[in-house]
């Protein structure tokens, strides 16, 4: 019986069986063996999933500068497990395995796939020998065993060795291995480089292993392609040589014309500056929720305090956080970082050492669970409970007009409101199927759903987006307008009123009400709170005075 990978489409691909690898490397070689009688390098993506599938793409979108003739071969591998083989299939029909509102991903895999016919997928690590380059995208996740505690966790290794274990008993002498995944600082020159060597040596191979990283800043929206190959990049080799392979590769395949490259002197400095930009990014996010709590109790409206400094050039990046950062990088980078201190590097005084980052990871995780409780005041407000409330909430993924639900605090915000006897809804324009509660049992891994973090949540499995905003409203006792996605900026009171079928407590977790909808949404008998927004109790209170 064959055992199948099942797409998020719902179509089934059977598991190709120990009979069909020799089949699959035979094609495999006719087409490396004709890239290479083009002039092509052969260029293997080890996984093919957010950020490698789309980099396999850019690089098979690549011409030689002086010809502007296709210059590289790209054979993107996937392991054939039950839940990732679907995406090979998928891109050998040229369709692209992850959900993109770039408009230039689609037309760009299928350009490579069908018309340029530089790009493939495989199941069969065996392409590595075929491989001049090796660019690493396998996922490197920290795991968190408490929530609210960084520092209980642990970074997720196995995968990524077992990934360099294979490279190093496949890949020809002279192939460059571009680590490209967000890794603990020291991975490359203290893990992945002695795998590589000691699999060299068992080879026989004397040659040492041509290694180097360079991390990616990809950002999903519509510029998802462009963050990749349209921005600045920081590189790193473990030796000269390496160095040097992995310049003249990234200025191949990126715009390293307009974006110039970083050549940093060792990995781990490449390493850490990944690590630096986002732990600085996530507590700069995070010193925003102390500063919430103070607005909220002493009538200050943050959302102006941060415009108001925000006309001061030198602090024009400010960012009110909402009910969570989310995203992958962020939730996460810092402990990478704080693991690595111990258990690479040898330390063992991370705790006195590390005080800022793993605190602004404790924060941004637990952000959500204060928009559950100003939910549960804004109901208490209207005289109703928030044990069987129906309450909906407004967008899924982390961040405005992009479908990315990884790590977004509105799964916090549902956990917690579930777990305080809440009926849950959901609404949102960009979000099709809310994984990490439709598959919570298994996603993003067994064992790794927030679920675990809170009780009453096995009905959530249950819980499905629906498409129709005003469906979604109807009925319900709460929204919270947690996402400030296109769609909800233009809502009026009255519409959200009228479709809801009456006031309900409203909940703006993202400074997404001005001043007048405020007011207009209490003068309509509504009970409005919001993050941050210590403002809207006098708005009440002038209301009140006025009837």
């Amino acid at each position: 019986m064959p055992t199948y990978s099942v797409s998020p489409a719902g179509e089934k691909f059977p598991l190709p069986e120990k009979n069909d690898y020799a089949a699959e490397m035979r094609r495999l070689q006719k087409l490396a063996t004709q890239a290479r009688k083009e002039g092509k390098e052969v260029v293997v993506v080890m996984g093919v999933g957010f950020v490698g599938a789309v980099m396999a793409a850019i690089v098979a979108d690549t011409v030689d500068k002086k010809t502007g003739k296709p210059s590289k071969l790209v054979i993107g591998c996937q392991r054939p497990s039950t839940r990732s083989y679907w995406k090979i299939p998928l891109l050998n029909r040229g369709l692209s395995p992850v959900k993109a509102e770039d408009p230039e991903v689609d037309p760009m895999i299928r350009r490579c796939v069908i018309d340029k016919k530089t790009l493939t997928a495989t199941f069969n690590p065996d392409c590595l020998k075929l491989a001049d380059c090796v660019v690493v995208d396998v996922q490197c996740d920290y795991s968190k065993h408490d929530l609210g505690n960084m520092r209980t966790g642990e970074v997720e290794m196995a995968a990524l060795e077992a990934t360099l274990r294979t490279i190093g008993e496949k890949i020809p002498p002279k192939c460059l291995t571009l680590i490209e995944t967000t890794v603990a600082p020291g991975t490359t020159e203290f893990v992945a480089w002695p795998i590589l060597q000691k699999a060299f040596a068992k080879r026989g191979i004397r040659a040492k292993p041509i290694l180097a990283h360079s991390y990616e800043r990809v950002m999903p929206g519509r510029q998802y392609v462009a963050s990749i190959r349209d921005f600045w990049r920081v590189c790193s080799g473990c030796d000269k040589q390496a160095r040097r392979r992995v310049v003249k590769f990234l200025n191949e395949v990126l715009n390293t014309a307009e974006f110039p490259l970083t050549v940093l002197d060792r990995p781990i400095e490449s390493e850490t500056s990944k690590i630096v930009e986002n732990s600085y990014r996530a507590t700069t996010l995070a010193f925003m929720h102390e500063w919430s709590i103070f607005a909220e109790r002493n009538g200050v409206d943050l959302i102006k305090v941060i415009n108001a400094i925000k006309v001061r050039p030198t602090h024009s990046n400010m960012i009110f956080p909402g009910p969570g950062i989310g995203g992958y990088c962020l939730p996460k980078d810092g402990g990478l970082g704080y693991w690595a201190y111990r258990h690479i590097l040898g330390f063992d005084d991370g705790d006195e050492v590390f005080k800022m980052s793993p605190a602004a990871i404790d924060i941004n995780d637990t952000r959500g669970l204060h928009v559950a409780t100003l939910a549960r005041d804004a109901l208490r407000n209207l005289g109703r409970y928030i044990a069987g409330a129906q309450i909906l909430i407004c967008g899924a993924s982390y961040r405005q007009d992009v479908g990315d639900t990884r790590y977004s605090g509105s799964e916090v915000v549902v956990r917690r409101l579930t777990e305080m006897g809440a009926e849950m809804r959901v609404h949102d324009p960009y979000v099709e199927h809310w994984w990490e509660f439709e598959s919570q049992d298994d996603y993003p891994a067994p064992g790794q759903s927030l679920a675990r973090f809170f009780r009453n949540q096995k009905g959530l499995t249950d819980l499905r987006v629906e498409p129709s905003l005003a469906k979604a409203l109807k009925g319900a006792e709460a929204v919270i307008l947690a996402v400030p996605h296109e769609a909800y900026l233009g809502l009026t009171p009255e519409q959200v009123v009228k479709m809801a079928g009456g006031p309900l407590a409203v909940v703006d977790a993202f400074g997404i009400l001005d001043d007048a909808q405020i007011r207009r949404y209490f003068e309509l008998g509504c009970e409005v709170k919001g993050l941050g927004r210590g403002h809207i109790q006098r708005i009440k209170g002038e209301v009140r005075a006025e009837e």
